[in-house]
């Protein structure tokens, strides 16, 4: 039988595991196996993942690909980053070489200074689902 202070302990723990948590600041969510996607990083507005391509057939994806969603409104190859905008929300891409064959994709979606996940994860799927055919 359980004594009522053992189990004061366990709600209080169970109580505070959640709170704590949620004031982190940054919770990461990882998510794999989705289609042709691998494995991938989730946080508050950003998606993150790994390709096994080069860095410049996945910058000429990630070009092409947001350019047919949306607007470019910046682009430099030498530092790896898009700007651009879909749906009203802006959006950055970062391209990291990793090397030779590995690359590291990173979209961030926000709008009126809120994060937009749904964009974020939409064009990243994609440039990913392209990379990989």
């Amino acid at each position: 039988m359980k004594s009522p202070r053992t189990s004061k302990n366990l709600l209080v723990t169970a109580l505070l595991i959640p709170l704590l948590c949620s004031l982190s600041g940054c919770i990461y969510l990882v998510v794999g196996g989705i289609g042709a996607v691998g494995g991938y990083i989730v946080s508050p507005d950003t998606v993150e993942g790994i390709t096994g391509e080069e860095a410049s057939v996945t910058w000429d994806t990630a070009v092409e690909t947001i350019s047919i969603m949306g607007l470019i409104e910046e682009e430099n190859e030498a530092g790896g980053m898009i700007l651009a905008s879909v749906n009203g929300a802006q959006i950055t891409i970062t391209i990291i070489k990793l090397s030779e064959s590995s690359t590291k994709v990173t979209v961030k979606a926000r709008k009126a200074y809120l994060p937009k996940i749904s964009i974020a994860q939409d064009i990243f799927v994609k440039i990913m689902s392209r990379v990989n055919e």
